[in-house]
């Protein structure tokens, strides 16, 4: 079989398997987002159940904030994106839950402190030292600004920003954190990546708040690449405010979904500033590598957390496999073959995705199980609970659906979308070319193309050099000599897949190495006018 044939049917297969994931996953948002509207709305005062039992059962109706603004989110982001949930069930919850935390999510207004913990009416119940619940409230208050076009909510948005980054850059003191003597410093990658979030999400098609937080996205891309220790080899959770590793326990310690999910975040930051660097980067140190370290070798699916060492993790479900890690890893893997067309990639996502969907399925009622033991099996029947709501199932579903339905409609995928439909019609070209030229002159732009162009699937981009036409001696089609080291050229790009796992990087055909140099040599005695003009002007080396 030929090589070009061989890669062809790798696309069609390739093909076949984002069809078929796009359907699967299109089913499964359907049922998880039916599971959420039919069991956790609070009609009677707003806002949502999250603590729901494996068929929707309330068995608790404190409300958590964080919860409360992620579904509000997720209920705007869906009827805003997905044409199909467009409906009045899923926008009148979002702004009753948006209401209830404008009524009830600050502790002490105006002051910006939003509670951990309310009652089912409202009351504060606990309000934690972090700023989590701000940075979800946040989200909520902007995404519902979209769909509704309310002010109050958008003001309310950029309000609490500010005193976010105010808490993370300049004081902390008013997360009521006092600094204690044995305090070693520790900056976690959640604080970092939460505001690299809200970051796109506030600049999200508004150029005045992207251009107001671009500083603050490089900032927050910046700390987070700190957490790559050991000389590139490990992702930590935590490392001390100057960027180096911190003794014992609290140094040592890994999050692998933690730093798959920063390494989507890192991957949106990449693609917004048209970093290729950065993007390659990010796949090599926060998904590849957290991947293989975290992923389980024996029973499959992605240990909840380890240590850099090998020591026994201190905390008890260290080896549970939690739906959330899962999530992330789908959408890390994703975006990652969406951007690169890294074959290696896909498959990723497929070992993971076929993992979640066999083990966390729950095929009778709807949402995801939560939490697993280390062999899959389902050790909480438990669907909601304080940390567990409407967000990381349904978001990750939503997201990879988008792009398996963008990698669909545009063919495909990589960076050589774009590429090979001009192969196509250069094909033709180059078939009708190559039997005008005149000796080996002739031939050489046409054996150029037709390297590039017989081979698709080894090639992410090529380059077209102008041509000039020269007369012939003989009657008949002119000859097309293609000279791209003496004619200014039209440069899309000469650059063979790189191997390895990760195709990522077009290397320019202006830089060193690109492209073979030409020498030029004296024309034989008695060549024809086309060898001529070929060993004037330069001939390959």
């Amino acid at each position: 079989m030929s090589g070009g044939l061989r890669e062809q049917q790798d696309m069609e297969k390739e093909r076949e398997t984002l069809q078929a994931w796009k359907e699967r996953v299109g089913q499964e948002l359907d049922r998880v987002v039916a599971f959420w509207t039919q069991h956790s709305h609070d009609q009677e005062y707003g806002g949502f159940f999250t603590c729901l039992g494996r068929d929707g059962q309330v068995y608790d109706d404190l409300k958590y904030v964080w919860l409360q603004a992620r579904q509000v989110w997720m209920y705007c982001r869906l009827y805003r994106k997905v044409k199909r949930f467009r409906r009045p069930e899923l926008l009148e919850p979002a702004k009753a839950g948006g209401d209830f935390l404008l009524r009830h999510a600050l502790v002490t207004p105006p002051e910006k402190k939003c509670a951990f913990v309310l009652t089912r009416d409202g009351r504060c119940v606990k309000v934690q030292r972090t700023i989590f619940s701000e940075c979800f409230y946040t989200m909520a208050m902007n995404e519902l600004w979209r769909v509704t076009g309310d002010a109050r909510y958008q003001n309310e948005a950029v309000e609490m920003m500010q005193q976010l980054v105010h808490w993370v850059r300049e004081d902390p003191s008013g997360l009521g954190r006092p600094r204690l003597p044995g305090d070693p410093g520790a900056e976690p990658m959640a604080v970092p990546m939460m505001l690299l979030g809200l970051v796109e999400q506030l600049g999200e098609a508004d150029a005045e708040l992207a251009a107001t937080y671009a500083e603050l996205g490089d900032w927050c891309a910046g700390r987070i690449l700190r957490h790559v220790q050991r000389d590139g080899q490990a992702v930590l959770e935590n490392v001390t405010e100057d960027g180096r590793e911190l003794p014992g326990c609290l140094g040592r310690h890994q999050n692998p979904g933690h730093a798959l999910e920063a390494g989507w975040f890192l991957l949106r930051h990449a693609i917004r500033k048209g970093d290729s660097e950065l993007r390659a980067h990010v796949i090599d140190k926060f998904l590849l590598l957290p991947f293989r370290s975290g992923w389980d070798p024996d029973h499959g699916g992605l240990f909840y957390f380890q240590d850099v060492d090998g020591h026994c993790p201190t905390q008890l479900e260290w080896a549970m496999k939690l739906w959330w890690p899962h999530s992330e890893a789908m959408i890390a893997f994703l975006m990652g073959y969406s951007e690169t067309g890294d074959p290696a990639l896909l498959r990723l996502f497929c070992q993971v995705a076929e993992y979640t969907f066999r083990q966390f399925h729950d095929p009778e009622y709807g949402e995801w199980f939560g939490y697993l033991n280390r062999e899959g099996k389902v050790a909480l029947t438990i669907k909601g609970g304080p940390f567990k709501g409407c967000f990381h199932v349904p978001r990750c579903l939503a997201m990879c659906e988008e792009m398996l339905d963008a990698l669909l409609s545009r063919g495909a995928p990589g960076p050589g979308r774009g590429a090979r439909v001009i192969k196509l019609s250069l094909v033709y070209l180059c078939v009708h070319a190559r039997p005008w030229g005149q000796g080996r002159g002739g031939r050489l732009g046409g054996h150029l193309l037709a390297s590039a162009l017989a081979r698709p699937g080894r090639w992410i981009a090529f380059r077209i050099g102008l041509h000039r036409v020269l007369p012939t001696p003989r009657a008949g089609p002119p000859c097309a000599l293609v000279y791209p080291g003496q004619w200014p050229a039209l440069r899309i790009g000469l650059a063979p897949r790189r191997a390895g796992p990760v195709a990522a990087h077009i290397r320019s055909v202006a830089s060193p190495g690109a492209h073979r140099p030409f020498r030029r040599r004296p024309p034989e005695p008695g060549s024809s006018p086309a060898r001529q003009h070929r060993c004037r002007y330069g001939a390959r080396r």
